[in-house]
């Protein structure tokens, strides 16, 4: 496979804090990758900083090969890089129809977009019954679909997701997931899939890196990561064997890589 994003040495801050640590993520050519760590990792500021709504202090970010790093947010999505963000950020006083038309802005193309239209109502049933009622009205796990829809509506070669599963019931999360995997598995959407429940996301992912305190401790398949012991004693809840202290990701590279942030900060 080819890679379609590249995050190259990226680092990224607020003032003198610096949120993320000279990462490195790679994202190939229909491939679903996570990205997982605890709250305040730096997970949503990488996406915001590939998305282009924050500028990196270092890095690269290239997208089919070309660097994007310096481009602003529109720009970003019309190379075809869309995002849901944290919080779904629908916009409350609008019906869920203006909300999707919110989504294909910056095309023209009126045919493709009723087409992609149609593709997200089918998606998501819900979203056809509440068509004219206003945003804000709708339960949580609906406003989700729809900041999907608007995402998807902007036809993006690239997804990303910001902490789907937030405040919502599990069943609700699991119907959205799978959906999201009709996506992948029928359009080829590639997906970058930022979640702080770590068994959800490595169900859905083929690839994960594990971010703690704004550096990458830990990459690899999903599977190779959910097998890892230090992985099960932080985020799975499996007890490690030899009852070691669990402190992130409770490895010698995590354990200095923590002291060190620490002492940077």
């Amino acid at each position: 496979m080819s890679a379609l994003l590249e995050v190259k040495n990226l680092k990224v801050g607020y003032g003198k804090i610096i949120a993320v640590k000279d990462i490195s993520i790679t994202v190939n050519q229909g491939e679903i990758v996570t990205l997982i760590g605890s709250n305040g990792a730096g997970k949503s500021t990488t996406l915001r900083t590939i998305s282009g709504l924050l500028k990196p202090k270092s890095g690269e970010i290239l997208f089919e090969g070309n660097r994007i790093d310096g481009k602003e947010g529109h720009e970003v999505v019309k190379l075809g890089i869309c995002q849901s963000p944290e919080g779904r950020r629908i916009f409350p006083r609008m019906t869920v129809s203006e909300n999707l038309d919110l989504g294909a802005f910056l095309r023209n193309d009126k045919a493709a977009i009723a087409a992609d239209r149609e593709r997200v109502l089918e998606l998501f049933p819900r979203l056809r019954e509440r068509i004219d009622q206003k945003a804000g009205t709708m339960s949580g796990g609906e406003q989700q679909m729809l900041a999907l829809g608007r995402a998807l509506i902007g036809n993006p070669r690239l997804l990303l997701v910001d902490e789907l599963s937030l405040g919502l019931a599990p069943l609700i999360v699991k119907a959205i997931y799978e959906q999201l995997r009709v996506v992948g598995d029928t359009l080829g959407t590639s997906m970058l899939i930022v979640e702080q429940n770590a068994k959800l996301a490595l169900e859905f992912a083929s690839t994960a890196y594990i971010l703690n305190s704004g550096r990458i401790v830990l990459s690899g398949t999903a599977a190779e990561v959910a097998a890892s012991e230090s992985m099960k004693a932080s985020y799975l809840g499996v007890k490690r064997e030899d009852s070691a202290p669990v402190n992130s990701l409770a490895t010698p590279l995590v354990a200095s890589e923590v002291a060190r942030t620490q002492e940077s900060i």
